[in-house]
């Protein structure tokens, strides 16, 4: 299973040792989340949509699931979808609502849910209120704005979300950017000098980010945590 996201393929095993996917209309949020699609795909025997936020990853997933037309690709801002109301079973998020806007977009995936439908989400935490400079930094470079981790059942049940069950992937970051940093050396060795001085800021980043991991210890202060939920019954009002 080659899912390069933190939480790697555990969020989807951890979904499926908890959810019966057959026959369920699924959304999944997020570039790199190809595989997942796939998958899901297979084993609901239903056309999954996959949603990105940018033309390159749009091209890049159009190209990874050329062979499968089960997956359907297209490009939304996740806090503003174009689908219709109460329209999906099942929405699954690994590592790509953790940012500012999560707030809009955890509504818009409410609106989207059918109601007592899953949403299923992996979300990068921290472990304490305050945390170094550096570790700061890669939030900031990553455009990531993570909940504390003993508040990430709450911040949830406050959105009327019944949680189903929680899972800690945190010690999948380890491999994670052991792999990142393996496929950045693989790829220096593939690319121009053109294409080097074009990717050099994003290059930068990941060997940035992997050797905080690696080096600097950073894996005691950010984590990865998902959840199993599902959607409050809306009340009718007499």
């Amino acid at each position: 299973m080659k899912i390069f996201l933190p939480g790697l393929g555990k969020q989807l095993l951890f979904l499926k040792e908890h959810v019966k996917i057959d026959g369920l209309k699924i959304l999944v949020l997020g570039s790199g989340s190809e595989e997942i699609a796939k998958i899901l795909a297979e084993e609901s025997k239903t056309k999954v949509e996959l949603i990105v936020e940018d033309y390159d990853s749009l091209m890049n997933s159009k190209l990874f699931l050329e062979a499968h037309e089960n997956v359907n690709v297209r490009i939304m801002d996740f806090e503003t979808t174009d689908f219709d109301d109460s329209v999906f079973d099942l929405v699954f998020a690994q590592a790509s609502i953790s940012d500012f806007r999560r707030n809009k977009i955890v509504k818009e995936i409410k609106r989207i849910l059918k109601p007592e439908a899953v949403l299923c989400v992996g979300e990068v935490v921290k472990f304490a209120e305050t945390v170094p400079v550096f570790v700061e930094e890669i939030f900031e470079s990553s455009d990531l704005d993570p909940l504390l981790s003993d508040n990430l059942q709450k911040y949830y049940k406050e959105r009327k979300f019944e949680i189903i069950a929680e899972a800690d992937f945190s010690a999948t970051f380890i491999d994670f950017y052991s792999m990142n940093l393996r496929k950045l050396e693989d790829s220096k060795k593939e690319l121009s000098d053109e294409e080097k001085s074009y990717y050099k800021k994003l290059m930068n980043r990941i060997s940035h980010e992997s050797n905080a991991f690696l080096k600097l210890g950073a894996d005691k202060f950010i984590g990865f945590k998902s959840l199993i939920m599902k959607k409050g019954k809306v009340i009718e009002k007499e």
